[in-house]
């Protein structure tokens, strides 16, 4: 049975029933009867921040959820040492003089998913005891930097730089059964956020049994504006998959430019704003780049179609002027700059207090009242985790955990929900709150709206159990956090990409 674990980080713990409850009461809401009880359709903002390349193994080693039931391990396990727990070694999110992590786990589909997931033919289960095997490849000198082979991966972020983070996930909703929809890196990652697949056509087309497996092969033109999707340079292609096989070959590369339906299709058909945020054009990251009907045909020197013009915002920061300024989209998607995306290497830390700008400018405007914010990292990025997926469909999806933070004035408050969700989990609550219906209903490879399992426990969530739309609203408490609003909107620096040194 799926359950979920209350508790207040301020307070006595006790266990009654499998639900660890407070023993003094001291919440983060309004006293009741002062509000009247909302409804179900009180949500009419939902802002989507996408972070980079982490596993609730590495991100969350924190003590107050642990002890509350969060399904966090603080040592992994190698086939190549068998029945031997190896710890999780403390490693900084950024760098600093003197403390730099500067090594990047590979986190490709193959091999490096394949390998750490290790799969149980018997069962089709991973054993998840092939971490080390992933390579780290080392970006520049410094502390941390390692290469090659080794328990490299069996690591966690050291406490204090991501304290926001615990904040955020001690306070409000933290999900510790959350995956990300396919089993690989970045680029198609971002597209399962936005269209539910990375399916190389639209349903019914030649192609639409094939999905897109890695990043793209990373040809530059020198502008970072034109390095991806449909304005990346000629000879730019990027791997498919069968997932019915597992197959990846050369002879599956196309060019990175697909016309699959999308979310924003059908906020579009009810005239319900959007906006999607990203610090470039070009980036693996700014998924509508992609998308031919959001961008422009196939070898397009710029994105020029209505839905990027209208829609996509290229000033990660721009969100937090646009709070201010009483202009947030019915839908947002926010997507980081490499400094503050928690990418290892990229980032140069300031990704947990990027986060708690985001939502402390929610939280201190009118927009609190009937926002949720949904904080969820894009894959796994090659760290190590003990969660097996509960549900693979097939040879690409469904892909290892990644962490996930509910917030809003009707999440449950100091929560810990076990319930399994993906990618498509976010989708269906857009979806039921704005009433949208699904994005592909007659794809024969289901899009992940629509991903099912052959039990209740292994069929995807659609976050309801995150909310309680009867209770008292919560009163914001701004997230203290290191660097503050200001910082990333006088932030005069170039954006970095994906990968960039």
């Amino acid at each position: 049975m799926v359950r979920s674990s209350t508790f207040l980080a301020c307070g006595l713990l006790i266990a009654t029933a499998g639900v660890l409850i407070s023993l003094n009461g001291c919440g983060g809401g309004s006293q009741k009867g002062q509000i009247p009880p909302p409804t179900a359709g009180s949500i009419k903002h939902v802002v989507v921040i996408f972070q980079e390349n982490r596993s609730p193994d590495n991100l969350f080693q924190d003590q107050k959820l642990i002890d509350a039931g969060a399904n966090i391990q603080t040592y992994g396990f190698s086939a190549a040492q068998p029945g031997v727990k190896i710890p999780l070694t403390p490693v900084p999110m950024g760098c600093t003089p003197g403390n730099c992590q500067t090594y990047n786990p590979d986190h490709s589909h193959e091999p490096a998913f394949v390998d750490m997931c290790d799969l149980n033919p018997a069962n089709n289960q991973c054993r998840m005891d092939g971490a080390y095997k992933i390579i780290s490849s080392c970006a520049k000198p410094g502390t941390y930097c390692l290469n090659g082979k080794g328990n490299y991966s069996y690591a966690y972020v050291q406490q204090s730089d991501v304290t926001p983070y615990f904040t955020l996930a001690e306070n409000y909703v933290f999900a510790d059964n959350m995956f990300q929809s396919n089993q690989g890196p970045s680029f198609p990652a971002h597209q399962y956020l936005i269209s539910g697949s990375s399916a190389a056509a639209p349903p019914g087309m030649t192609g639409d049994n094939l999905l897109l497996a890695e990043n793209p092969l990373g040809i530059s033109t020198g502008n970072s504006d034109t390095d991806t999707g449909c304005t990346a340079p000629v000879n730019e292609v990027v791997q498919l998959i069968d997932p019915a096989t597992g197959l990846e070959s050369k002879a599956n590369e196309v060019y990175p430019c697909f016309d699959r339906p999308t979310l924003t299709d059908l906020l579009n058909a009810q005239g319900i704003s959007w906006k999607y945020y990203a610090p470039s054009a070009g980036s693996i990251w700014t998924a509508p780049n992609a998308i031919s009907h959001m961008c422009g045909p196939a070898h397009s020197t710029a994105c020029t179609a209505s839905d990027w013009t209208n829609n996509v915002v290229l000033k990660s920061a721009q969100v937090l002027t646009d709070i201010s300024n009483n202009q947030l989209a019915s839908v947002s998607w926010v997507i980081p700059t490499g400094q503050a995306s928690d990418h290892p290497v990229t980032t140069d830390g300031s990704g947990p207090s990027w986060v708690a700008s985001v939502v402390n400018a929610i939280g201190n405007s009118p927009y609190w009242a009937d926002t949720a914010i949904i904080i969820t990292w894009d894959d796994w990025g090659g760290w190590y985790d003990h969660v097996q997926p509960p549900l693979l469909l097939n040879h690409y999806e469904i892909g290892f955990r990644v962490p996930m933070i509910v917030v809003s004035p009707f999440a449950k408050a100091h929560t810990i929900t076990h319930t399994f969700y993906e990618f498509g989990s976010i989708l269906k609550f857009i979806e039921n709150t704005f009433a949208l219906g699904n994005i592909a209903p007659t794809a024969t490879l289901p899009y992940a709206d629509q991903f099912t399992g052959p039990t209740a426990a292994t069929t995807p969530g659609d976050l309801s159990d995150c909310f309680d739309f009867s209770q008292t609203p919560l009163t914001f408490q701004t997230i203290p956090a290191k660097f503050d609003a200001a910082h990333f909107l006088n932030d005069k620096r170039k954006p970095t990409d994906p990968d960039d040194d």
